[in-house]
């Protein structure tokens, strides 16, 4: 929006009769330093009890907090003292975070003041005994209602699509849907007054706009009639849209006398305060001064405010003239003719000059304010132009093609003609589609098709057929190019990614139309807190004031978030697909075999199909060999990519979807379909001010001003334009020659291997095209903005570790995105920066395991080449190619030889980010969680001379254990000695932390092998395999050795995650208790059908994920469920879709083994948000890549004491021992799953337990399911009760848990499978029970560990299947009776489940099974820390180097 500051006086008619002196209002909103020390007690309306519990409601939004800038945050730090960077470097004793130590004179106790002090960059108080919780658990998955009148379905779609009814006026089919929900819900259902208020809000919209008189009146008997024979209750928003819509009267005589119905209805009801408090925000000066007169209220006096924008803050230093000429060097396009670097380019077109801006861009540049105008219009252009640009750009390739008298049937159209036909053809298509499901509510008699068409129908009018097929066409060519333009794409893949973005650019639409609508909507919510304010003087309390705007923000309807359902988009996009496929042809040349005669004809693009996958029938698209061997030279990416680098600042982060960009609505946590629960947390920490930090940080990383190397980027063009393999730039034209196809009479394997070698060549060429157009759209990004200040801002992912969302150039990019990247603000070197950059340069060259020392000297010994590289790139030495990472060497070497060749090297001011690099930072946060004092060392937490390496350190104790084997004759061994090195371990080591298998690690290893060892014997005795798992079973071992405190941490954090998994909530308890008892279940609903059976399974299902609190105060919910499938017929097939939902179960497998690496994920980001605070708050500018961080080369010293101080501050505090204290509160009164052994003690009595109290008859042996939990409960409630005679029942009563709690402790509980593979280098038992003595006969023994889907486990995404957990399916879902099977004796038995599927090492003996018992979960002690003290990193000067 334009930025400006205008004073406004809010001036009504009525002041003049009202009081001229009023109270002072007293809001902490109005009183930052107030506000301050309440930030830590601050709690919303929806918190109760002990902990901070939040009841979920549907559709409810969360109200922003109350510090909605950067700058208003900062103010929250009221009187805390803020110094300076330079004050800072002037003392020997600097310390960031405190100033109460010395490096040699540090004290604990200075930090824990400090943690008790405000401001952005202190660790928030967080008391574990009281976490953020939102009762959830009896979440269930949407009802279904019965189809009537072409209605039905799920509930929740049945919601969305009269939202789409409203907002593209098909008003009759809104009310039917309406009458339809008044037949579904009870009267006092919250769903049902919602939807009311919808449909009242969305036609006072409409009246309002029109004046429709027999709206109004249809309104007015809603109202009164259909509401009043529903029973349905008004609620203050009714009130406040009714009273709304009165002032639509043409009648001026009924407007008096309706309002003072509504007003005493709504008084007689209790909620006259909040609708009048609603109704303020929607009325203009004028109705509010009639209002005034029909019911007198007391204001304030209009005092002058003064309106300015978050969003005119930016400032863009040392840019260029806006208006300069644009003359970069051109960039060769890489074979893309048409499609997606021309639309890039297009898109781009506004950093060509000065484009016109149509009306708003009448300001003239030249002022200040002007300029920032001028930037926010251009910004706004960047973020609207997409389809069109691309629409225009089809249109006019077209006509140049008929200019030039090229007939487009003759097969040479490029692709941006071939898309211009296809939209021509592609839009009477939709307009069709769209006026028949228009005519499908009147048809009587209705088809299947009908039916199909008044679902998705309403949802094609959000946009217009034009930008409708625009998004089909550049979706479905995207999709099927980043997949492969030679594969099938899975069909419901492809609907459901159009459907997607259909509904991202109806979100966009719907930002752009309504972002002027008026002044209400136009202001921020501080704005509108600040004008409310000096109007009402009922306001009295910050409680009362955050109820009243969480009830104005519900308004208007339109601009709520409605998401989609996977049923929808999937509907949506089966529709568009279909016609796209009839629409888009491609003219085909054909010749005769026999007679030579061409020919052409049109095909289609596409057709849909079924393929089998894994031994499942699936849908598929295919594309048509001509388009594909067309796509294979002119590739589509994403090339129209709405996230661009950004001219001006970010918008501060505000909310869950409150930020980043001035127009596209982006969430701050980057989540799946699947991370309903995190979203909810995430609002809700967001509502109560949990995330502020977590704002504040992410908006320090977004205002980091960029700029490009333009020194770089020519060498970058020229290299490029010779089309040869350059750097990281793959060659244009690779000689890669295919070997001679092997003769027929060939041993079949030779064939064999002969089309491997094939696929391998074509797979590495279609790399090499892949990459190349990649980094040509980036390029083409970089030379949009040479002569641009821009930004990146920036979201989360769920644990909390930062991105930036522009996805083409960024700081997180490969090293040519790197080398082009400069800091927009400079800052003169000094005598530490002149080292640091020379430093740096050793870093990027690859010498970075040397002291400092030692590569300052690299650097100064390197000085001729360095010259020569900076000088003369591509024609001299060439130097810079050698380095590690060439392109970030070649701008090290720029930037040295300007400042060397500058009158005073020291006063010469450096743009380049110099990088500090964590030493395998996942380590280094485990080594100081177990206190290890071994691994610490070896990860440079203690002080040391020169820089320790870990890799290199479990390389050579590896090379020691080699030796030795090879000289016991040890085969593998003797081919291994001397060849191995740091890099075939490296990658192994860095993700052992974050989860990686064992399987998974023996395949880093091999392929490592593979490029270092290509001539390894391939026998039976000794091959590749059997060397990777030799080398990964010392890897693990290493590991296990030096970090053996973190090894505990981990085992003890997967074995909480798998208690968690296996717990069912008090909720969930309650509910089974009552459901035994046959009390009816309480459901809004009054016609849905109730099957108890399937509602009886979903509340009894394991559904409590791992959540935890980071010490940022940003709650983590892990969002690994099993979601269940079902069909949806479409157009073109009927599709299983998944749409997961809280009331799936847990993936207990996944749950387990990512919660170790999210938790040290979680700390990371922790440490790098803490720093960023820091660095921001004493003035330096910083860039992150996770635990890389970036700063001026004259700033590094002090980012490194205020990295090393923000790490020593988060570990002086028990992280470990105050996530136990959270899990306690968190899952308190929850009950687990526990097993011990069938032949132990304990096994025993309860085994003989309940064959004494077993009961006969097939409703006693349903009713055994949770008998023995339900008579747990009882025990303990009656064990808590006074009546001392129920006391004595809770003594008498006998149970498993009792027997547990009297006779055994955790030692006695038998482990899962699973955890075997948690700990830092543990080989899981599996594999060792499949080892061999003989390590020569190894490789037979160990192929089933090659089965293992991936390397690490990835916690976002995974697509992989779910695997044998150790119970059954029936009793992960809390179905003990089906386990009950497995011994006629004692239902809750189960057998190892490792050993079921592992069946070749034995059968399974009864010293193997197990007996299952639910248990208060309850979790294991905190495993004891080292010796090592985390406050001598103060003095480790490579902690970060």
């Amino acid at each position: 929006m334009l930025a400006r500051a205008a004073r406004r006086k809010l001036q009504h008619e009525t002041y003049k009769s009202l009081q001229p002196a009023f109270e002072q209002i007293r809001l902490p909103w109005l009183c930052p330093a107030l506000l301050a020390d309440e930030k830590h007690s601050r709690t919303t309306s929806t918190i109760a009890c002990e902990h901070r519990v939040v009841a979920p409601i549907a559709g409810q939004r969360r109200v922003p907090r109350v510090a909605s800038s950067l700058s208003e945050r900062k103010n929250l730090r009221g009187l805390a003292f803020a110094a300076t960077a330079g004050e800072y470097e002037s003392q020997d004793r600097y310390v960031p975070f405190e100033n109460h130590y010395a490096p040699h004179e540090f004290s604990p106790a200075s930090f824990q003041s400090w943690s008790k002090g405000g401001g952005m960059t202190s660790l928030p108080h967080f008391d574990p005994s009281s976490p953020l919780i939102i009762k959830d658990s009896l979440t269930v998955g949407s009802r279904r209602i019965r189809t009537s009148n072409s209605m039905g379905g799920d509930i929740s779609d049945i919601h969305e699509t009269l939202h789409a009814c409203l907002q593209v006026g098909r008003l009759d089919r809104a009310e039917a849907m309406m009458r339809r929900l008044n037949i579904t819900y009870k009267p006092d259902a919250p769903e049902l007054i919602e939807a009311h208020n919808e449909y009242i809000g969305s036609l006072l919209e409409r009246i309002v706009t029109t004046k429709d008189q027999a709206l109004l009146k249809y309104i007015q008997r809603w109202f009164e009639v259909d509401l009043r024979a529903k029973g349905v209750i008004p609620t203050a928003i009714t009130y406040a849209l009714m009273i709304r819509a009165t002032f639509q009267e043409s009648k001026s005589a009924k407007v008096d006398r309706t309002i003072r119905r509504y007003i005493s209805l709504a008084e007689q009801a209790g909620v006259l305060d909040e609708a009048m408090h609603i109704t303020l925000s929607m009325l203009n000066s004028q109705e509010l001064g009639r209002l005034t007169r029909i019911a007198p209220m007391t204001f304030q006096p209009a005092p002058e405010i003064v309106l300015v924008h978050a969003d005119t803050k930016t400032t863009t230093t040392d840019g260029p003239d806006l208006l300069s000429n644009f003359n970069a060097p051109e960039v060769r396009p890489a074979e893309q003719k048409g499609l997606g670097l021309d639309a890039l380019m297009k898109s781009l077109s506004v950093f060509s000059g000065a484009p016109s801006m149509g009306n708003e861009g009448e300001t003239e540049v030249g002022s200040e304010e002007a300029t920032r105008s001028f930037q926010y219009m251009r910004q706004k252009r960047i973020e609207e132009d997409t389809l069109t640009s691309a629409v225009d750009r089809w249109r006019v390739e077209t006509e140049q093609m008929k200019k030039m008298g090229i007939d487009n049937s003759l097969g040479l159209q490029n692709i941006g003609v071939l898309m211009w036909a296809w939209h021509e053809a592609l839009v009477p298509l939709i307009r069709e589609e769209i006026q028949k499901a228009n005519e499908a509510d009147g048809l009587t008699d209705k088809g299947a098709i009908d039916r199909e068409r008044q679902a998705y129908g309403p949802f094609l009018q959000y946009l217009s057929p034009e930008k409708l097929s625009a998004v089909t066409i550049l979706t479905c060519l995207t999709a099927v190019s980043t997949s492969g333009v030679d594969r099938a794409l899975r069909l419901s893949s492809l609907l459901s990614r159009v459907g997607a973005a259909v509904q991202d650019e109806t979100l966009a639409d719907s930002i752009k139309n309504n972002r002027n609508a008026g002044i209400w909507r136009n202001l921020s919510l501080p704005d509108r807190q600040q004008k409310l304010a000096s109007l009402v003087k009922r306001i009295h309390t910050h409680s009362s004031l955050a109820k009243f705007v969480r009830e104005a923000e519900i308004l208007p309807h339109s601009a709520k978030d409605h998401s989609w359902s996977t049923t929808i988009k999937t509907k949506v996009g089966a529709v568009l697909v279909a016609h796209l496929i009839q629409a888009a042809k491609i003219h085909v040349r054909r010749v005769h075999p026999t007679t030579g005669q061409e020919s052409k004809e049109a095909q289609p693009v596409f057709w849909s199909t079924h393929q089998y996958d894994r031994g499942k029938r699936v849908g598929v698209v295919r594309m048509n060999a001509a388009m594909a061997q067309k796509l294979s030279k002119e590739p589509v990416h994403s090339a129209l990519s709405k996230h661009l680098p950004m001219i001006v600042e970010p918008a501060p982060w505000k909310g869950y979807k409150q930020g980043g960009y001035l127009l596209q609505a982006v969430s701050v946590v980057r989540m799946g379909l699947g991370d309903q629960q995190m979203k909810s947390y995430v609002q809700a920490a967001a509502e109560s001010g949990d995330m502020d930090q977590i704002f504040a940080g992410l908006d320090v990383l977004g205002r980091t001003p960029w700029k490009i190397n333009r020194g770089v980027f020519n060498v970058m063009i020229e290299a490029w334009n010779t089309g040869t393999a350059i750097a990281n730039m793959p060659p244009e034209n690779p000689k890669l020659d295919y070997p001679p196809e092997p003769e027929p009479s060939d041993d079949p394997r030779v064939r064999q291997a002969w089309r491997y070698r094939i696929k391998v060549i074509d797979n590495e060429r279609s790399g090499f095209h892949s990459t190349r157009c990649f980094q040509n759209f980036q390029l083409e990004v970089a030379r949009a903005y040479l002569n641009e200040t821009f930004y990146f801002p920036h979201n989360i992912d769920f644990r909390g570790r930062a991105y930036p969302i522009p996805p083409y150039l960024n700081h997180m990019g490969a090293d040519n995105c790197r080398g082009l990247l400069l800091f927009g603000k400079g800052k003169e070197l000094g005598s530490a920066g002149l080292t640091w950059l020379k430093v740096h340069l050793a870093n990027v060259f690859g010498f970075d395991k040397a002291s400092f020392q030692e590569r300052q000297d690299f650097a100064t010994n390197h000085l001729t080449d360095i010259y020569d590289s900076a000088s003369n790139p591509l024609g001299g030495g060439k130097w810079w190619l050698k380095a590690e990472d060439p392109w970030q060497c070649l701008a090290a070497c720029m930037e040295l030889k300007q400042a060397l060749d500058s009158p005073d090297p020291t006063r010469f001011v450096s743009h380049l980010p110099i990088h500090q690099d964590g030493t395998c930072n996942g380590l280094q946060h485990y080594a100081a969680l177990g206190g290890d004092a071994i691994g610490a060392k070896q990860v440079n937490l203690e002080p040391g001379e020169r820089p320790s390496d870990i890799y290199t350190a479990v390389a050579e104790m590896i090379k020691s254990e080699i030796v030795e084997d090879a000289a016991q004759g040890v085969e593998v061994a003797q081919l291994l000695e001397g060849k191995v090195t740091r890099k075939v371990v490296k990658q192994t080591v860095m993700t052992n932390v974050y989860g990686v298998t064992f399987a998974g690690a023996k395949k880093q290893v091999r392929r490592q092998l593979e490029d270092l060892l290509p001539d390894f014997p391939d026998r039976s005795t000794v091959n590749l395999d059997i060397a990777s798992y030799y080398i990964a079973k010392r890897i693990f071992k290493a590991l296990s050795a030096m970090f053996n405190g973190a090894h505990d941490i981990q085992y003890w954090l997967g074995d909480c995650a798998a208690r968690i998994c296996e717990a069912l909530t008090p909720e969930q308890i309650q509910w089974i208790e009552d459901d035994a008892a046959g009390k009816a279940e309480s459901t809004p609903f009054a016609s849905v059908p109730i099957d108890r059976k399937n509602i009886k399974e979903e509340q009894s299902r394991f559904k409590s994920s791992v959540i935890w609190t980071t010490p940022l105060k940003m709650p983590v919910v892990q969002p690994y469920r099993t979601p269940t499938s079902r069909l949806v017929a479409t157009h073109l097939q009927s599709i299983a879709l998944t749409e997961p939902s809280i009331s799936d179960p847990v993936s207990k497998r996944k749950q387990l083994q990512a919660f170790p690496p999210n938790f040290i994920h979680s700390l990371d980001a922790t440490h790098m948000l803490l720093s960023a605070l820091k660095c921001d708050e004493v003035g330096l500018s910083f860039a992150a890549v996770h635990d890389s961080f970036w700063t001026h080369a004259a700033d590094v010293d002090i980012m490194n004491r205020i990295i090393r101080d923000a790490f020593i501050r988060m570990h002086t505090e028990d992280i470990i021992g105050r996530l136990a204290a959270e899990f306690s509160a968190r899952y308190k009164d929850c009950m687990y799953l526990a097993s011990v052994r069938a032949n132990s003690v304990l096994g025993k009595k309860i085994l003989a337990l309940r064959k004494h109290t077993r009961q006969t008859g097939k409703k006693a042996k349903q009713a055994s399911k949770f008998r023995e939990l339900l008579d747990e409960r009882r025990r303990v409630r009656l064990l808590a009760s006074a009546d001392p005679a129920e006391q004595a029942e809770g003594e008498a009563m006998m149970t498993p848990s009792r027997l547990f709690l009297e006779t055994a402790d955790e030692n006695d509980l038998a482990p899962l499978e699973q955890l075997e593979e948690t700990g830092i280098g543990k080989i899981p038992s599996i594999q060792q029970a499949l080892q061999s003595p003989d390590l020569t006969q190894e490789h037979d023994e160990i192929s089933d560990v090659n089965e293992d889907p991936g390397d690490t486990l990835q916690p976002v995404g995974s697509d992989g299947q779910e695997e044998p957990t150790t119970f059954s399916a029936d009793f992960e879902h809390g179905k003990i009776e089906a386990v009950a099977e497995t011994d006629p004796e004692n239902e809750l038995i189960v057998q190892d489940s490792m050993q079921k599927t592992k069946s070749k090492i034995g059968k399974t003996s009864k010293k193997d099974r197990k007996v299952l018992i639910w248990l208060p979960l309850t979790f294991p002690p905190v495993p004891k820390k080292g010796d090592f003290d985390v406050t001598r990193l103060k003095n480790s000067q490579y902690f970060f180097s």
